[in-house]
């Protein structure tokens, strides 16, 4: 079988573009809750998405951000009557397309090129859930931080004279829910990190000034791009 030269994503611009305008959301706005029916898969264009599930306790835990050129599926393809596995929300504002589930669905299976790289993007995904949840229950949770400020570095970080400034704001409570642990906890990993001076967080903005400690202390495998991020 010929490998597809085009991610399924590229292949979905492409084609919907022409058949759907550009929406624009505000950062809060919710696009689908957990358990709700599937009505939409979404091209993100600009901006960041969460995806994540609620405890029946309250706790918040954030799976993963998507930034743009990503393509947002969250529920059981095919499947009669589907129901999104988690929630999404804007993290910032945000541009997409919106398609509805039956034409997405459509697409993908008559067209041979769009089912190859849609199956390459689930693989992907399914090896970068794997090595998340390793990461998680290797480590613990400071180590797991450790694991999620590297992949936020991968996938937000712009290197600067101090070091990797990863371009996205976050608060203590959210790098907690990264990591479905309590902000305490976080805190007081993050002042060790601050007092050895491995980070810098400024205006709820974190750079990474040795990237090599955080990897050397969760004994990193130095994965591509492609596997280790928080997409």
């Amino acid at each position: 079988m010929q490998k597809s030269s085009f991610s399924i994503y590229s292949l979905m611009v492409q084609f919907f573009q022409k058949l759907e305008p550009v929406q624009k959301i505000k950062s809060g706005s919710v696009l689908f809750q957990e358990k709700d029916p599937v009505n939409n898969v979404y091209l993100l264009l600009k901006g960041s998405i969460s995806l994540g599930r609620v405890h029946l306790r309250g706790k918040d835990f954030i799976l993963k951000i998507l930034n743009d050129r990503e393509l947002i599926v969250e529920y059981q393809l095919f499947k009669t009557n589907p129901h999104y596995q988690f929630y999404a929300k804007a993290m910032t504002d945000c541009e997409l397309i919106i398609i509805k589930r039956e034409q997405f669905e459509d697409f993908i299976l008559t067209d041979p090129e769009a089912m190859n790289s849609l199956v390459s993007w689930l693989s992907t995904g399914y090896l970068k859930a794997q090595m998340k949840c390793q990461d998680l229950i290797m480590n613990g949770k400071k180590g797991g931080l450790y694991s999620i400020l590297i992949r936020l570095c991968n996938s937000y970080g712009v290197m600067t004279e101090n070091g990797i400034l990863i371009d996205l704001p976050l608060t203590h409570q959210e790098l907690a829910n990264l990591t479905y642990g309590t902000r305490e906890v976080i805190q007081r990993a993050l002042k060790e990190l601050r007092e050895k001076d491995v980070i810098l967080y400024e205006n709820q903005t974190f750079t990474v000034k040795n990237i090599h400690y955080l990897k050397e202390e969760v004994d990193c495998q130095n994965c591509s791009f492609e596997i280790c991020g928080l997409n």
